[in-house]
């Protein structure tokens, strides 16, 4: 159950980790009282994602010529599609023929495939979620059929640019089914050409790009180039390379937003952070106030403090009211995916593969050292780090931040 220290503030979704309200005294025995929820944005515009991007230099720092030799502008942007290892592909893209895929053909075939969700994005090895967007592009199947009636082929490798070095490519696959035989009540994988509203950014890894919703980031590969369509059925990832799990999926997660040190102790306090509904879905969050003796340091796996901690439900941040004010002008909440067609309601909450704030009401603490952790318990009862925490499958810490209560 190993704990994770983050400082940084890699998320801009919120008003900041602690927030004095004006309510009624309460104990720190009871559970949360219903806090006041702050004003957040739901959405994480596109410059404010914390980058992870890949490439000496990265591909988003390109410009000019430079720019349209990689093929990294909406005009010149081209995605070969062929086949290997004995994959039977009757039609295959390419640019030596003049017939790879452009955007303009794909967005064509957005116009009656369009697919159009929040996901947030989350690296397998880093403690906080880079961001949630409105992604909209056009299912990877839709794009597969441009190649004809298939055979002999079990996996999907592809792969975007990386400045024509071998050893820079970031690979990563996916089976035959999990492209073409997603259920009608599961997200597909799908090309990305928006954001938010907007044209991908190529900071985002625009003009196009790879999103595999159940999945770690480094499935939704950046600045999308080759597709190879093979009946090799092993993966090519290259985190599994780096020796981690290629099938990884998004976990169930809660985060701490960062406290400072010292806060004054006349007010009750309010803690907040932020959950990620991962595949096996979200049930409740979680706290664990522990008052210290001086800097308490981090708990072992086997501490017996675990067994007696008391966690307390966290009250979860309920959906907008108005979605209009949340979406890009020219977009319904009708047309999202996990909307209802109807109300333009969510389905659920938090939206599958999304993520919203949480926060709890700890009340009025008398002056001293104290710790707080935070966990998700998912739709299996499991209760984060678990069931994975195997550090292979992605990080899933308990959080902890350390404060001290001033007179």
């Amino acid at each position: 159950m190993a704990e994770r220290h983050s400082r940084r503030e890699l998320l801009k979704i919120g008003v900041g980790g602690i927030t004095a309200v004006t309510a009624a005294k309460g104990s720190i025995e009871a559970s949360a009282a219903e806090p006041a929820q702050p004003v957040r944005e739901v959405l994480t515009p596109a410059d404010k994602f914390f980058d992870v991007s890949r490439g000496n230099p990265v591909p988003h720092s390109l410009r000019g010529e430079a720019l349209v030799k990689a093929r990294l502008t909406p005009e010149t942007w081209r995605l070969e599609m062929v086949g290997e290892g004995g994959a039977n592909v009757p039609k295959t893209l390419t640019l030596q023929d003049g017939s790879a895929l452009d955007l303009t053909v794909l967005m064509k075939l957005g116009k009656t495939h369009s697919v159009k969700f929040l996901k947030a994005i989350q690296c397998l090895n880093i403690e906080q979620p880079l961001g949630l967007g409105l992604w909209e592009g056009v299912p990877l199947r839709e794009v597969l059929r441009l190649a004809g009636s298939l055979s002999n082929v079990r996996r999907i490798y592809y792969w975007g640019y990386h400045n024509d070095d071998p050893k820079q490519m970031f690979q990563s696959s996916l089976s035959l089914t999990q492209a073409m035989e997603t259920p009608p009540w599961e997200l597909p994988p799908f090309l990305a050409y928006r954001l938010n509203g907007n044209p991908l950014p190529l900071e985002r890894g625009g003009p196009v790009r790879m999103l595999v919703p159940w999945a770690h980031g480094f499935k939704s590969i950046k600045w999308l180039h080759r597709i190879v369509l093979t009946n090799d059925f092993r993966a090519n990832d290259t985190y599994a390379d780096a020796n981690n799990d290629p099938e990884s999926h998004l976990k169930t997660a809660a985060y701490l937003n960062d406290l400072p040190e010292k806060i004054r102790g006349d007010q009750p306090l309010v803690i907040r952070g932020t959950v990620i509904h991962g595949l096996s879905g979200l049930k409740r969050v979680e706290y664990w106030l522990r008052r210290t003796m001086g800097r308490a340091p981090g708990l072992a796996e086997n501490d017996p403090a675990w067994e007696t901690a008391r966690w307390l439900r966290c009250t979860i941040d309920s959906p907008p009211s108005t979605w209009s004010h949340v979406l890009p002008p020219d977009v319904k909440s009708s047309e999202v995916w996990g909307f209802d067609n109807h109300t333009g309601k969510p389905k659920e909450w938090p939206l599958r593969y999304g993520m919203t704030g949480w926060s709890a009401n700890v009340g009025n603490l008398p002056p001293g050292m104290y710790e707080i952790r935070a966990r998700a318990v998912d739709l299996n009862d499991f209760a984060q780090p678990e069931p994975r925490s195997n550090r292979q499958t992605g990080l899933n810490g308990v959080q902890v931040r350390r404060f001290e209560i001033l007179t």
